[in-house]
């Protein structure tokens, strides 16, 4: 396959933008996928089976992953999808109306800016950024180019948990002083893996994309690239990105705080991982705050939380008349000194309606059509800022100390080094 080079990329994502088909209302949206591993599979089963589209292209840098997905598509009765290494070339397709990107975080933010600039509505997991500059860009794109971006923080999109931000937004427990995410995720080591050829039918220069060259191991590529600064942002940008929105959601989507201080660490494993598995986090508003916790070693419950599979995933809100726990596609609340149960909300068993993956994707679609972005559950500008308080708390972690947020400059108080980590030194020509 012949490489695309940045300048004839953009000069055909020019055209493609020109001659971007208008979608009817009996048209089926074709739909591209960047990125098939496990989440990208997800992708692949669940677009197959709405009936407003058609996944239409397949891009991975892993040719295995290309043909799972296919023998997929074949699986679910439909017809097999163009495939692509370079997602440039996917987005200059004219198959393409759509793209639905699963890749590893670090290219969440220049897949999205390049598709925006090719002429393509996007759906893109979260977290929505990699870090905050790169976030702010995506919305800048997004905007110029009049891209519907959906983030795919589907909690918007599940029945149970809108009805609970609802609910908190009426006051059903007060006036909510605290909001607190929990992220008890049970992580087993990753061990450490030592560096070895690159597998056949894997480019791991497109794999890499923005990130740093580093020699090819299995922990830095298959999930565990989470554990790595390079590539991911640790399982508060993770798993905890969801609990986050929520937090942010039920406080009325509150954006940047005054301030934030993050501290904890990688304990009991002697092992690859970067981030922590261990973490802790204060985001400030004055009025309010946010509070998170991360924890992938062995843990018990909070605040009445079940556990299950060894986890605690959800969220705690507490207020001037009572608290609420949310969780899935569930909350109760409870009221008074007496701490007495006044709703028990229960939308499911963690199927594709509760957990509202699959309402999140006919959304964006609709939103196709409509061409408004304020159709979208979780825009853009939404899953930005739920991020951006997930890389503030990250910053802290790393600097080692409580950081002032100054919103008028966009940059923390007189602190360069925290600064600095707000984007990263990307990789040529694989730049924001």
């Amino acid at each position: 396959m012949t490489p695309l080079s940045r300048r004839s990329f953009f000069q055909g994502a020019a055209l493609a933008a020109s001659a971007t088909r208008v979608i009817g209302a009996n048209d089926r949206i074709g739909v591209g996928i960047v990125g098939l591993g496990g989440r990208g599979q997800s992708h692949v089963g669940r677009y197959a089976g709405i009936g407003e589209c058609q996944v239409t292209g397949l891009c991975d840098v892993n040719q295995a992953a290309r043909e799972r997905s296919q023998a997929r598509l074949t699986q679910a009765g439909g017809p097999k999808a163009k495939e692509f290494v370079d997602m440039r070339e996917m987005y200059a397709d004219k198959v393409v109306d759509a793209v639905s990107i699963a890749a590893p975080n670090h290219w969440h933010s220049l897949g999205t800016i390049w598709a925006c600039q090719a002429g393509k509505d996007v759906y893109v997991e979260k977290p929505a950024s990699h870090n905050v500059y790169e976030g702010w860009r995506m919305v800048e794109e997004a905007r110029k180019q009049k891209r519907m971006v959906q983030v795919g923080s589907q909690g918007r999109s599940a029945p149970a948990r809108v009805k609970a931000a609802q609910l908190l937004r009426e006051g059903v427990i007060g006036k909510v002083y605290l909001a607190k995410g929990l992220c008890f995720k049970r992580r087993p080591s990753i061990g450490k893996t030592p560096v070895e050829p690159v597998p056949v039918g894997l480019d791991w220069d497109k794999f890499l994309g923005p990130a740093p060259m580093r020699p090819y191991t299995r922990n830095r590529f298959r999930y565990n690239w989470h554990w790595f600064w390079d590539t991911g942002n640790g399982d508060i940008g993770n798993q905890g990105v969801h609990e986050m929105d929520v937090c942010r959601w039920g406080l009325g989507d509150v954006g940047m705080p005054k301030w934030v201080f993050s501290s904890g660490g990688k304990y009991i494993y002697d092992d690859d991982q970067e981030t922590p598995n261990t973490q802790m986090a204060t985001l400030d508003y004055g009025d309010a705050q946010i509070m998170f916790e991360v924890r992938g070693l062995l843990t018990g419950p909070e605040g009445g939380a079940p556990v299950r599979a060894g986890n605690v995933v959800g969220n705690l809100f507490l207020g001037s008349e009572g608290w609420m726990w949310v969780t899935g596609g569930a909350f109760q609340v409870y009221k008074g000194e007496k701490n007495e149960q006044v709703m028990d909300e229960r939308g499911g068993g963690g199927g594709e309606e509760s957990d509202g993956t699959v309402l999140h994707m006919k959304n964006f679609l609709a939103a196709c059509r409509s061409r408004n972005h304020r159709d979208l559950t979780a825009d853009v500008e939404i899953g930005v800022m739920s991020a951006a308080l997930c890389h503030l708390a990250n910053v802290s972690y790393r600097v080692g100390r409580k950081l002032a947020w100054d919103g008028a400059r966009k940059r923390f108080v007189n602190d360069a080094e925290a600064d600095k980590l707000l984007t990263r030194d990307y990789r040529r020509p694989y730049v924001v």
